[in-house]
């Protein structure tokens, strides 16, 4: 028996680049399909929230005099680029998908709604969210968040770049840091050890929805964690 039946995986964008010099690398993108098509054929049904980095990094903007609001909004519209590729890959394999963006361009890609994303979901779709909130100063995050309890997730599975689950500080510059194989929301804000935003993990706080930190390295994880195997670190709510 799967341990959750519906999930959102949050996915970076660097998850699809790799060390390409390109903003997509086939190799990482066809990595990424096979690991959510693994979930697919188990039954589970996905969600996906995707991030922009391969595209367009928040701290160039500043180098370049781009405004904050408008470099949140060249943020968004990465993150709809890599919501029609992952669509479009998916598709490809012959797994129903649907992308969504929380920006409105109808000619580009369906303008989200809970509603149409709910019944996605009941016809078996594979659904990706892009555009973040819609609204500058909200990150992927949040964006995460938002979307799993709007969805009803279980869990959301975040893939992360270089290590394995949440530590008390970075692993690979400090050789006393702390690894936490379990954590309370509240512990996560308190603690303030950075694995979501603050606002992300607020809106989580009190929810029925557990979050699974763990590496993106191990293209078999997804699968892992939904067959039971205790991989990464646990975040929940308190009792």
């Amino acid at each position: 028996m799967n341990s959750y039946k519906r999930v959102l995986l949050k996915l970076s964008g660097e998850a699809l680049k790799g060390d390409s010099s390109s903003i997509l690398s086939s190799a990482c993108v066809e990595e990424v399909i096979s690991s959510i098509k693994g979930l697919v054929d188990k039954g589970v049904e996905v969600c996906i929230v995707v991030g922009a980095g391969n595209i367009w990094r928040g701290k160039l903007a500043e180098t370049i005099h781009i405004e904050p609001a408008r470099a949140d909004y060249m943020g968004m519209l990465g993150t709809v680029i890599n919501a029609l590729a992952l669509q479009q890959a998916l598709v490809h394999v012959g797994i129903d998908a649907v992308a969504f963006s929380a920006l409105e361009m109808n000619d580009v890609v369906e303008f989200y709604s809970q509603e149409k994303a709910l019944k996605a979901l009941e016809e078996g779709k594979v659904v990706i969210f892009g555009g973040g909130t819609g609204k500058p100063f909200f990150t992927t995050d949040t964006c995460a968040a938002l979307r799993a309890i709007e969805t009803n997730c279980e869990a959301v599975l975040m893939a992360k770049n270089g290590v394995d689950g949440v530590y008390s500080k970075d692993p690979n510059k400090y050789e006393d840091a702390k690894f936490f194989k379990t954590l309370t929301y509240k512990e996560l804000l308190d603690l303030n050890l950075g694995v979501m935003d603050t606002t992300a993990v607020s809106l989580l706080l009190d929810k029925d929805i557990v979050l699974r930190v763990f590496s993106m390295q191990d293209s078999t994880a997804f699968a892992k964690i939904i067959a039971g195997e205790d991989l990464g670190t646990t975040i929940k709510k308190g009792e």
